[in-house]
């Protein structure tokens, strides 16, 4: 007998943030976002600064030399906190400097900095990033910006970039990112601003290193806590009393975490590609048969024949399909008879895409990457004007106002060199679109394609990443990880993966990888006859780690259990111990649960 649990439903929703006293969160133009107030003072640096010497000053300006040009100086707050001064500066790097030992395999976080940009002679408005333990919040002023980067100089001169915040006068923000350290080697810390008519002002300064068995505990915890709840299942008669020594059987039967695959079109004559799909996932995106370039390669001659019937294979196999991609801005990659329209004629031309796209699979598909690209490329900006993507936004929003629409981009997590897709430029670009006109009420998705090249990724500087996105409070998506050739790809691959998983603003990772036989020749999953790659292993490894795996429990002697239960739906069979008569019921954990208590009512 299977019957739906009713009743008994406790749920605790627990959040605890840290903000200072002096800070207050509100509303700013669109929605999704939080802010609070500037900082008088900041917070003291996290780890007592870690391997940095004299971290908040108490000690003047002691260990701290310049670098570059300028020159350097303490300054004192009126109520007596110190901090150090980089002026005079003529060059980005001009700043202040700091000599540590960085030792190989580790990571190196860097946190607990706050800047304040002094801006001589000039009125300014900028916006300011605070994060502290997990939570951070936005607020934006009206004017220009200023950003300063933590840059570390290692032996070689090689200079990297471990991350950067938007600093405003007169407010300390919290500037946060890291490095790994590929060999040990000493490193000089150095800040960076090109707003070189700005005093940075520094204080108390934290770079915490961590082993990997210590970050990978980290993220253990962290999974444990975010995808996962507590529920305690009490067995009884109908006549109340407990059942002791019932037996449980639990399994779930679908997972709310969705870890997909892409696909492409060799899944629509391939029995084996299909088989080793629909095995192991339940969300995808199609590499190429949704574009642009794909369905309409001839002008006025459009065939979605394919990007068909790889959406019939979805839906018989329940799978969800996540569109891509609407539009890409990438002027390499239009229709070849695109290229060359006028203004006039690529206008019509993309009205016609969009009314034919969107239409078709209004309502069968959980996402749309509405534009790819954006930050790094601006074909439809160049030739419609700056509020072309906007414009878009918003009538796909109309055609299909029930999936969210994503900006989809490329190095935000995955390459800190890259300063155009840097997450505060990310969040400048999807504010401009959802502050249009009419753009308000749209649900709307951060999506980080997450190429990572070969050698070792920068977890850290992928966590500050995702911490500062998160704080729009939008979902986050890893839309089309894989990771480059490397005799440790795997590896490499299983730490990525994980540092999505568990990080809570993530929402959905989707892989761009695939069978050898399909084409897929960067990250292969498995071989031309389907055996798993080493890849291959950490996925199938990981997606049973990342849901329950059946178990039989008895219950004590008040018939109850108490389990944690990853988030989803789940089948109950309760064993009567004096009958051994079967009861069937139905569960589901969600997201919003802590801990639960359910009561079980069993017909003898």
């Amino acid at each position: 007998m299977m019957k739906m649990i009713a009743g008994g439903w406790l749920l605790v929703l627990h959040i605890s943030i840290f903000l200072p006293s002096v800070c207050r969160i509100h509303a700013v133009s669109y929605d999704y976002s939080a802010t609070t107030e500037c900082l008088i003072e900041p917070q003291r640096a996290q780890y007592e600064g870690g391997i940095i010497s004299n971290p908040d000053f108490t000690h003047g300006i002691q260990g701290w030399t310049v670098f570059g040009q300028g020159a350097v100086k303490e300054g004192i707050s009126n109520d007596g906190n110190r901090y150090i001064v980089a002026h005079g500066r003529s060059h980005p790097l001009d700043s202040i400097s700091q000599e540590v030992r960085l030792e190989k395999g580790k990571l190196y976080s860097f946190s607990g900095m706050s800047f304040p940009i002094y801006l001589k002679k000039k009125k300014i408005f900028l916006s300011c990033i605070f994060l502290q333990n997990g939570i951070s919040a936005w607020v934006q002023i009206n004017g220009g910006r200023g950003n300063v980067a933590v840059v570390f100089k290692m032996s070689s001169g090689e200079l990297v970039r471990g991350g950067q915040v938007t600093a405003r006068n007169g407010c300390w923000c919290l500037l946060k990112g890291g490095v790994f350290a590929n060999i040990s080697s000493r490193a000089e810390i150095l800040f960076e601003s090109k707003t070189t008519e700005a005093e940075i002002w520094v204080d108390n300064v934290s770079l915490q290193p961590f082993t990997m068995e210590q970050w990978r505990s980290h993220q253990d915890e962290s999974i444990d806590k975010e995808r996962q709840g507590k529920v305690r299942f009490e067995a009884r008669y109908a006549n109340g009393t407990a059942i002791e020594g019932a037996g449980f059987s639990i399994k779930q039967t679908k997972s709310d975490f969705p870890f997909g695959c892409c696909m492409n079109y060799h899944i629509i004559n391939s029995t084996d590609y299909q088989h080793w799909f629909a095995l192991r996932f339940r969300h995808t995106t199609f590499t190429n048969e949704m574009k642009w370039y794909s369905t309409e390669k001839i002008q006025g001659q459009e065939n979605y024949t394919v990007a068909d019937a790889m959406v019939s294979f979805a839906q018989k196999n329940s799978i969800s399909i996540r569109g891509h991609n609407i539009f890409w801005d990438n002027p390499k990659y239009q229709p070849e008879w695109v290229k060359n329209l006028t203004s006039d004629e690529l206008r019509k031309a993309a009205e016609q895409r969009i009314e034919s796209v969107v239409s078709r699979y209004a309502g069968q598909l959980i996402a749309w990457d509405a534009m790819n690209e954006n930050l790094h490329f601006n074909f439809f900006e160049d030739k419609l004007g700056k509020n072309a993507t906007a414009e878009y936004y918003a009538r796909a929003y109309q055609l299909d106002p029930d999936t969210t629409m994503f900006l989809n981009e490329y190095n935000t997590i995955e390459d800190c060199r890259d300063e155009k897709a840097n997450p505060f430029n990310y969040m400048t670009k999807l504010d401009e679109i959802l502050s249009y006109p009419g753009n308000q009420g749209i649900s709307a998705g951060i999506g980080l394609q997450g190429h990572f090249g070969s050698g070792q990724p920068n977890l850290a500087y992928m966590r500050s990443s995702l911490d500062i996105l998160g704080s729009t409070g939008l979902p986050i998506w890893l839309t089309e990880v894989d990771v480059g050739k490397d005799p440790n790809q795997a590896e490499y691959l299983e730490q990525v993966l994980r540092e999505g998983h568990s990080h809570p603003a993530v929402k959905g990772i989707i892989m761009f990888v695939g069978p050898a036989n399909a084409g897929f020749n960067n990250t292969v999953l498995a071989d031309k006859d389907f055996k798993n790659t080493p890849a291959g292993d950490v996925v199938d490894k990981l997606i049973d780690e990342w849901k329950f795996q059946t178990k039989e429990i008895k219950a004590d002697g008040k018939g109850s259990i108490e389990i944690p239960l990853f988030h989803g739906d789940y089948n109950i069979t309760v064993k009567d111990p004096v009958s051994s008569s079967l009861t069937g019921f139905s569960y589901k954990m969600t997201k919003d649960v802590t801990r639960d208590t359910v009561h079980l009512r069993i017909n003898a």
